[in-house]
């Protein structure tokens, strides 16, 4: 490794570490060396479950704590707290009042209420005998927000208050708990209680961390104000340590101490009377709403260890070097290899590549250890177990996309370059065969064809007319004619019926091939091509280890309309950008025109495959194995004709991609890395990786599809699915972005055009991605699917027929523009800054969608009429193509 490379490597490691370091770096705030006045206390381990008892209560004794487990917990908060606060007086709470005295604890007993007016009795009945039994207790608490929730009438809890204090001793002082804003709603509840029991808790406020103290203090002076003679007692005060955010509030470990202690010395200052929650983490309460917040408002964690320190430094997470040096080791090797392979590569290269792998291996790391520093809900979980596979596959598609951008923009010169080489090169003309497969081609269009064949420079070719399964006559007799009056250089045979679909007609075309042909030239019927184009690339074939040279696919005629002009430009990118990539490491993907193949070596091959719909890139990945070399010449000698419609377009790429699944599928095993197959390390990454962007996008509508079901989750069943995190979104929104950047810059960079047509083939290209992705699932599950032709010079289509051709894109915008109206529609969630990020994700994920409408919305536009010229004599329709 060249010393730029080694430093690239030390400042990539020293970054990531300092990444994670600020991540996690120590936060310091108000210390707290006090007690705490009281703690609300539920002594459930992690095993036990207070919702599953009461639904079977013969349970009770594995389910819930035991006695001992309980006079373990109070001795443990003893000298740490003053108080502990019940809700319930069931499932051996009732114990807690003489266990907590016999520690030095006193104890504050709740009574629950709820719809169930049976278990209601029970709780009161307990609650006046805990009083009563209990000296020590001196206050009690009937109900918990019960009218913050809307399980009981402000009569209801009026009647039960006046009941219990009927009952209880003189010295025992009663209360209600309730959210702060309660009290300012019913003053009537406040004349029935001895003291103002308010919950203050800004996370469920959606209140900021930096604002939640002054929030609280608000709700203080305001409670305080609305009742000057009742004393004032903070029955929950708190923030948890993980799950969800909820608005602005972000739950973390620093933010529970930060918080925590900013409030104990406040309430200090102010000598306020009041009680944090909770004493222990406990994991049951999950299942109450599903939130996983809920689970993690204690002081201590579910194992009993403190969780932060109340006078010293808090770090969030204290094993993140262990995530550090992870994502470290796993981008060691690859940037180490990259590095080392490219040692001629410039610097903005190794640095930009370096930083790539760096940060996708950080990426995989962090969503990895995300369930473990916020303990996600158990949907959430599921969720991300489903689509983490994925999101390793995007990440490596962005890596296969970085790698293509860092050789072709910061290697220099290509080493393995083509050109046409000049007239004189040759020493003797083998003999060429040109194949001119036609299906239902308006006649005009071929005789152009076949008359830019006859107009070449090489003396040594014949021209084998192969049409293949026309119906009307008057469309491949006018051919055949013509064909006739040329002479015995150009043949023609009409197949009818014939199968195989285009490769049988190719196979046909070698059965009736000259013995002394050498070398196969395949050209599709609406091409023009220059005169040198065998001059120019016969030659190559003296190399005996030649089995095929490709020129590019180019086209004419679109300089007037803006459709043909996106689209031409779109095709441009893959012959200027794919294909000069993947023939650096001898693995381009032939294509069925503009390509000369030796005879001698197709034969061997097994010539043309009929079962694959791209018999082309399949026999060249066969020649390939074979050891056989293919050379690309990357200047056009040719021009054929671009689709004059999305819905040609869009089948045309869909054949490519249902193309590539097959071969996939069939050659797979030659595939395999580190085996003797024949192919080489680099034309098996080219075959593979070349066509991952495509599963990309299959699974770029999985995640959308996913997407739209979770958004109607969110709106229908809100507790059960939450909002997506972060790392969910990146997988679509960052292939968008990835897409979007490795468009542009080698676009800026490998091709020649100017800003507007960079931006349309982009929004042409992204508009494919709905046919690609459904081409890409279809090809997993079916073997075969009908060869679709791609029809030229047919008449323009009318606006509803634009709408039609993009039905299952256009309907899957509209479901994901409804969808981001409805996430915000239900109470606050407009002003949730995750929700309203998901809704503008549901936007994004639109585009490509939003871009196949307006591309075929393009394709109407009547065409540019150049002023020195006349309108064309409109064209005779042209046949759909066979199903």
């Amino acid at each position: 490794m060249r010393l730029s490379g080694l430093v690239v490597l030390v400042l990539i490691v020293l970054g990531n570490l300092g990444f994670w370091f600020a991540m996690n770096r120590p936060q310091s705030g108000l210390p707290w060396a006090g007690t705490i006045k009281s703690v609300s206390f539920s002594p459930s381990r992690a095993d036990d479950d207070p919702t599953i008892v009461r639904k079977m209560p013969h349970l009770d004794e594995t389910l819930l704590p035991t006695r001992a487990e309980i006079d373990e917990d109070l001795a443990m908060l003893s000298g740490v707290v003053e108080q502990v606060r019940t809700y319930s007086t069931l499932e051996g709470l009732d114990q807690v009042p003489e266990l907590a005295a016999k520690h030095g604890i006193k104890a504050l007993p709740g009574a629950w209420l709820d719809e169930r007016l049976g278990r209601n009795e029970v709780e009161l009945e307990n609650i006046i005998r805990i009083a009563r039994d209990n000296p020590g207790v001196d206050r009690v608490i009937i109900g918990n927000e019960n009218l913050t929730l809307h399980r009981l009438t402000p009569e209801q809890m009026i009647r039960y208050l006046r009941r219990v204090r009927a009952a209880l001793p003189e010295r025992v002082k009663i209360s209600t708990a309730e959210a702060w804003s309660i009290w300012l709603e019913h003053p009537e509840v406040a004349q029935e209680v001895d003291f103002i029991t308010i919950h203050t808790l800004p996370f469920w406020e959606r209140v900021n961390i930096d604002e939640a103290l002054e929030f609280t203090k608000r709700m203080v002076r305001e409670v305080k104000a609305a009742n000057p003679d009742k004393p004032l007692f903070i029955g929950e005060v708190g923030w948890p340590s993980a799950g969800r955010s909820y608005g602005n509030a972000e739950p973390s470990l620093v933010n529970q101490a930060l918080f925590l202690r900013r409030f104990l010395n406040f309430a200090h200052e102010e000598n306020l009377d009041y009680n944090i929650v909770e004493a222990f983490d406990q994991p049951w309460k999950v299942n109450l709403d599903n939130t996983a917040s809920e689970k993690h408002w204690g002081i201590f964690t579910v194992e009993r260890k403190p969780k932060f320190d109340w006078i010293g430094p808090v770090i969030e997470f204290k094993e993140w070097p262990f995530q550090a040096a992870a994502a470290t080791l796993i981008a060691f090797l690859p940037i180490v290899f990259f590095l080392m392979r490219w040692k001629d590569l410039r610097l903005p290269g190794k640095v930009f590549y370096a930083m790539l792998v760096q940060f996708a291996a950080t990426l995989v790391i962090w969503t990895m250890s995300t369930p473990v520093v916020r303990d996600l809900a158990p949907a959430t979980e599921l969720m991300m177990g489903v689509l983490l596979p994925a999101q390793l596959l995007l990440l490596i598609v962005v890596l296969i996309n970085g790698i293509e951008l860092t050789e072709l923009t910061w290697s220099g010169r290509m080493k393995r370059g083509f050109k046409p080489l000049p007239p004189g090169t040759l020493t003797r003309f083998p003999k060429v065969s040109i194949h001119l497969p036609c299906y239902n081609e308006p006649p005009d269009m071929v005789k152009l064809t076949i008359d830019s064949l006859m107009a070449m420079d090489y003396p040594n070719f014949e021209i084998i007319v192969l049409d293949n399964n026309t119906k009307k006559e008057e469309v491949w007799k006018p051919v055949e004619a013509y064909c006739k009056s040329l002479g015995e250089r150009v043949r023609f045979y009409h197949l009818a019926p014939w199968p195989g679909a285009k490769a049988g007609a190719l196979n046909f075309g070698l059965s009736v091939t000259a013995e002394d042909a050498e070398i196969i030239g395949v050209v599709d019927s609406d091409y023009q091509v220059r005169k040198d184009w065998l001059s120019a690339l016969v030659p190559y074939f003296e190399d005996p280890k030649v089995g095929h040279v490709q020129a590019p696919q180019d086209h004419r005629d679109w300089q007037n309309d803006l459709f043909k002009e996106m689209i031409n430009w779109e095709y441009a990118g893959f012959f200027d950008i794919g294909m000069v990539f993947r023939n650096e490491a001898n693995a381009i993907i032939q294509h069925g025109t503009m390509t000369l193949v030796r005879k001698e070596v197709m034969e061997k091959a097994g010539r043309w495959a009929e079962w694959c719909i791209c018999e082309d890139a399949e026999l060249g990945l066969r020649m390939m194995q074979m050891g056989y070399e293919s050379n690309y010449v990357q200047e056009r000698m040719g021009h054929g004709l671009v689709p004059d419609s999305f819905m040609a377009y869009k089948k045309q790429r869909f054949r490519w991609a249902y193309g590539a699944v097959q071969i996939l599928k069939a050659h797979w095993k030659a595939l395999i890395p580190f085996k003797n197959t024949g192919l080489t390390a680099g034309q098996k990454y080219h075959f593979v990786s070349g066509w991952l962007p495509w599963f990309a996008d299959a699974f770029y509508l999985m995640f959308c599809v996913t997407s739209l079901f979770w958004s109607l989750g969110m709106v229908l069943a809100p507790r059960y699915f939450d909002t997506p995190l972060a790392f969910f979104i990146l997988p679509t929104v960052g292939v968008f972005v990835a897409k979007i950047v490795h468009h542009i810059f080698l676009y800026t960079t490998r091709v020649k055009c100017a800003w507007k047509p960079r931006l349309l083939s982009a929004v042409a290209g992204m508009g494919l991605t709905y046919a690609i992705a459904w081409a890409m699932w279809q090809g997993v599950f079916t073997k075969s699917t009908p060869f679709m032709r791609t029809p030229k010079m047919a008449e323009k289509v009318g606006l509803k027929d634009a709408v039609m051709m993009t039905l299952e894109e256009t309907t899957l915008m509209a479901l994901h523009w409804i969808a981001a109206i409805a996430v915000l529609i239900p109470k606050h969630n407009f002003w949730d800054p995750e929700i309203r990020l998901w809704s503008v994700v549901l936007v994004v994920q639109s585009m490509p969608f939003l871009a196949a409408l307006v591309t075929s919305i393009i394709s109407t536009f009547p065409s540019r009429v150049p002023e020195e010229t006349t309108p064309a004599e409109p064209k005779a329709p042209v046949e759909a193509a066979p199903v």
